[in-house]
């Protein structure tokens, strides 16, 4: 059972049961509550996991907790500042059972940090003389392909199918569900590990991927991204996001595919987080379907944040039927239905 701590100052007093209250929030197992006479504060926890918190660790019996002040905002959806003045909220717990996370990603070990080292070798091989390949073919795809840069995307295709494939299992199923490649489309997916990526290119669909400013500044991956047409975002930037719908919008009407992780980042205990509005916003307005996509097992095989480390293990991409339809909220529920479905069924 989870017990839960209000702490004022430096003491710290045991709240009856949990039965009285529930979890605000869930982050990397640990589990946010507070006291029933308090208002929670409500919102989306992949806004608060961007912030800073700062943590004084104890231990009682199973039970271990985390300490942190409400009043430092980690997330505007997540934090009513109204609330604070009102109800004055001050500190919050985090506890979590002994026992372990809700997503138990294995202990790496020697083999998984050697098969991690043998995948960053072969990835930078790979990666080296793939990019010479892209660049050489660069001038030819802007002046007859400058949209879809199909040349580009298989290039990609080979550079990911012979850097996972030693190392990883990939079954696919519902291959028959994806629109043809000249099919412009919205591809979604949930988002669990930095091997997604890799595990998505092998698709071979010449869609657009959307990352992190930052990602095109590695040497040669984040090169090979800008010669792909991969479409740059500042997230925290309101005027950047405004200008990457644009842009995805401009390229569907080009003919060209866009590919969104609706989450926003990487799960960090497996569950499957709140859904952004953008990439289904793009589909409606453009009348183009969208095209889910589950991907299962790539958290334990190279956990979030454990880019070092490869453990053994397959992963499963289960495409499924395109949705079509007009309405924002609609598509993204629907979406976010069959993805989460997908993952239950698949454990």
């Amino acid at each position: 059972m989870y017990g839960y701590f209000h702490v004022s100052g430096h003491r710290q007093s045991r709240l009856p049961s949990t039965s009285s209250f529930s979890p605000l929030l869930t982050y990397k197992g640990f589990f946010i509550g507070c006291s029933p006479r308090r208002w929670p504060i409500s919102g989306n926890l992949s806004h608060s996991a961007r912030h800073k918190v700062f943590c004084i660790r104890g231990q009682i019996g199973g039970l271990s907790w985390c300490d942190f002040d409400a009043k430092e905002k980690f997330g505007r959806s997540c934090y009513d500042i109204r609330l604070h003045k009102q109800h004055k909220l001050t500190r919050y717990t985090v506890v979590r059972s002994a026992a372990g996370a809700d997503y138990p990603f294995p202990e790496p070990n020697m083999v998984s940090k050697l098969r991690g080292i043998g995948f960053c070798a072969v990835t930078a091989f790979n990666a080296i003389y793939l990019f010479v390949l892209m660049l050489i073919l660069h001038p030819l795809v802007l002046l007859l392909d400058r949209y879809k840069r199909k040349a580009h995307i298989f290039i990609a295709k080979v550079w990911a199918t012979a850097t996972v494939t030693p190392f990883v299992r990939i079954k696919y199923e519902g291959l028959e569900n994806l629109p043809s490649p000249d099919t412009p489309a919205v591809y979604v997916s949930n988002h669990q590990s930095f091997l997604d990526i890799y595990v998505l290119f092998t698709i071979g669909r010449p869609f657009k991927f959307i990352s992190k400013t930052s990602i095109f500044l590695y040497p040669v991956i984040g090169w090979a991204m800008f010669l792909m047409g991969v479409i740059p975002l500042k997230r925290m930037d309101s005027k950047s996001q405004l200008e990457c719908l644009k842009r995805c919008i401009e390229l569907i009407n080009k003919g060209a595919s866009v590919f969104f992780f609706p989450e926003g980042t990487r799960s960090k205990d497996g569950t499957l987080g709140a859904f952004k509005r953008g990439a289904f916003s793009v589909a409606a307005k453009t009348k183009v379907p969208v095209v889910p996509i589950t991907l299962v097992g790539t958290g334990k095989i190279m956990p979030p944040g454990r880019e070092d480390i490869l453990n053994t293990g397959a992963v499963k991409v289960v495409i499924h039927k395109p949705i079509e339809g007009h309405d924002t909220e609609v598509l993204c529920s629907e979406t976010r239905n069959v993805i989460a479905g997908a993952l239950d069924r698949q454990g």
